[in-house]
């Protein structure tokens, strides 16, 4: 609920009434509790819609896939594959489109890799791309040629997508007989789809939203919708307009004429800003960004599945929903685009009120001193339901379920106390948000986004807001670096190595104070030798990261510092590994767990988690592996 305020200058703007907003959704709720009453009071009514519902959802039975009966051939015959492996790369054989949303550790590589292998030797599909992270794209080669000695795979380097070369790598996937071809997800997105399927896309997006307009003014709905609306129309037919200039993309083969027929998709969660449009607005929870390579993907998708017949599709992820609601539906699109068109879902409006609910609760404001009402679609509605459909292309394996051998994983919380000029700041945070929120200042000039930052650079440490205030002895940075010590200390027999993880202040080497600095500059003043403390920022080219992560797990390298992008998929140093320190948490589940895998070796690791009381709640448990620290403000 809104109320007009006209202001001095003539103009007016609208300020919502919290009380009476507040009013609206109670009345919603009992609206809704006596809707429920209703539809099943009278037995007609209830007939027609148990009818509905059976034949709607409830008339699959999930299929179990056993692979027991696989043979493998040219499959290394020292590497045997767990069960639920095979009977994964079963469910891609004789399933179709196929999400492997499996924990981290379980080996989802190779059942991708064994997957594409038979799908070439049974003649299921002729041509498949696997896309990864670029910083696997090493590593996935190596290991597919482990798996598969006598594979023929074509692997992209750097130089192959540079513009002068693009070219002649694309003809070589048209052209060519490759077991698999493998490339970043970066690479994939510079291969073109046709400009028609471009145009198409566009033009449904149009339509969809047009009929949204219309519906909307139809039923007298609010202004400001019908007009975020309309803007989202006239950027939509904007890029249709500039769709004949290609510049970023050379004049290639176009994706359906290199006979692909098959893609597999590694960390498919980087694709998780799928377009989408709906009338709901100011509810969190429901986001809107898109994303090039998202979109891309999607129509790549789509031309899969009309060529196989929903077949030619396979996702990998240990975190099929990153940190939205919306994910499950994004995937859905991306694997199982007819069933939702076939049970009325594929528009979101028409999902979200199935499987989704908004939910309107008391939560801590970004400055972290009071709390605000917040309304956000994180509730799922008709689980049982939804989990049926979604199922029919998921293969859900959890480490309950799977009970891998990975090592014992011991969590230290660290608290540390806030200095004087700390609680101050945080103080100052709270008066800035204020004028924020009364909108006393500009946006260029403040906005809740520079408030949150500063204060999660405040709780890792008062210098990063200004390098001149002092260096506080019981700082979350000298915490980790007392324990980092000490670890270095006790495993000096077994040269056991250590990460450290920081998301903030990382080494921009232009003289300006940053923590990954201060902890080595610290570590190498208590006597540990500067070679040992190295940054995973140091290492530009896969070369020198192969090179590093080698002399961790010989025991060279035992302090390794580094940002979850850069140190977290593909960070192949578990060996030596005894803890994990975490100044700051990343933001994604996806970004946590990525150290706990299995081992030959039985061992216990430590986490180390530092939190630093009344500020800025650093959480989302990277529970890595071994031992875990973080660092609490």
């Amino acid at each position: 609920m809104k109320d007009r305020i006209d202001d001095p200058d003539g103009k007016y703007h609208y300020e919502v009434n919290q009380k009476e907003t507040m009013l609206a959704r109670e009345k919603q709720n009992q609206i809704r509790e006596a809707f429920k009453e209703w539809i099943f009071a009278e037995p007609e009514r209830r007939n027609k819609y148990v009818d509905y519902y059976n034949e709607t959802f409830n008339n699959v039975r999930l299929r179990e896939y056993d692979g027991s009966h696989l043979r493998f051939p040219g499959m290394n015959p020292d590497i045997h594959l767990n069960p639920h492996q095979v009977n994964a790369v079963a469910r891609i054989l004789m399933g179709g489109n196929t999400l492997l949303a499996h924990c981290v550790g379980a080996g989802k590589s190779f059942e991708m890799m064994a997957a594409c292998m038979e799908l070439k030797r049974l003649g299921l599909a002729d041509k498949t791309v696997m896309v990864v992270p670029k910083s696997l794209i090493g590593q996935t080669a190596s290991e597919f040629l482990r798996l598969y000695p006598s594979a023929n795979i074509l692997v992209a380097t750097e130089r192959d997508f540079e513009k002068s070369r693009r070219k002649q790598f694309i003809s070589r996937i048209a052209t060519g007989d490759y077991d698999c071809i493998v490339m970043s997800h970066s690479q994939f997105e510079k291969v073109p789809v046709s400009q028609e399927r471009k145009q198409a896309m566009l033009n449904r997006q149009i339509d969809t939203i047009s009929y949204a307009i219309a519906e909307m003014k139809e039923n007298n709905q609010e202004r400001w919708t019908i007009k975020q609306m309309e803007r989202q129309k006239k950027t939509l037919e904007e890029q249709l307009k500039k769709m004949t200039d290609e510049g970023r993309k050379d004049d290639l083969i176009t994706f359906e004429e290199l006979g692909i027929d098959s893609i597999m998709v590694d960390e498919s969660h980087f694709y998780k800003n799928l377009y989408l449009y709906t009338k709901m607005r100011n509810v969190v929870g429901i986001a809107q960004t898109e994303a090039q390579k998202s979109s891309d993907l999607f129509m790549k998708c789509r031309y899969l599945d009309e060529i196989t017949g929903n077949r030619g599709v396979v996702f990998a992820t240990g975190t099929p929903i990153s940190n939205l609601m919306v994910e499950m539906y994004s995937v859905q699109r991306y694997l199982q685009y007819d069933t939702l068109a076939r049970n009325g879902l594929q528009h979101f409006d028409s999902w979200a009120s199935t499987f989704g609910e908004t939910v309107t609760a008391l939560e801590l404001s970004p400055e972290g001193t009071n709390y605000r009402a917040k309304t956000r679609f994180a509730k799922f509605y008709n689980l049982p339901e939804l989990m049926q459909m979604f199922r029919e292309v998921a293969d859900i394996q959890t480490a309950d379920m799977l009970k891998l051998p990975v090592p014992k994983v011991n969590y230290h919380n660290i608290k540390t106390k806030p200095s004087q000029i700390q609680t101050e700041m945080v103080a100052g945070l709270a008066k800035r948000a204020e004028k924020i929120r009364a909108k006393l200042v500009k946006p260029q000039t403040d906005n809740m986004l520079k408030v949150t930052n500063d204060g999660r650079q405040l709780a890792l440490d008062q210098r990063l807001i200004d390098p001149m205030l002092p260096d506080d002895p019981n700082s979350k940075v000298n915490a980790c670096v007392d324990n980092i010590y000490r670890i270095w200390e006790e495993h000096a027999d077994t040269k056991a190595a250590q990460l450290v993880f920081s998301d903030l202040s990382t080494p921009k080497n232009d003289g300006t104070f940053n923590i990954y600095d201060d902890i080595r500059e610290k570590l190498i003043a208590r006597g540990i030798p500067a070679e040992q403390v190295r940054f995973i920022h140091e290492a530009n080219t896969d070369a020198q990261k192969k090179e590093l992560f080698a002399k961790v797990r010989s025991g060279e390298v035992r302090v390794l510092l580094g940002s979850t992008p850069k140190m977290g998929a593909g960070t192949n140093v578990q060996d030596r590994l005894i803890a994990i320190h975490n100044c700051d948490c990343p933001w994604r589940p996806s970004d946590v767990g990525r150290i706990l895998r299995t081992f030959k070796i039985k061992k216990e690791y430590g986490g180390y988690r530092q939190w630093q009381r009344r500020f800025l709640r650093n959480w989302a448990a990277n529970m890595s592996g071994k031992e875990v620290i973080y660092y609490r403000a």
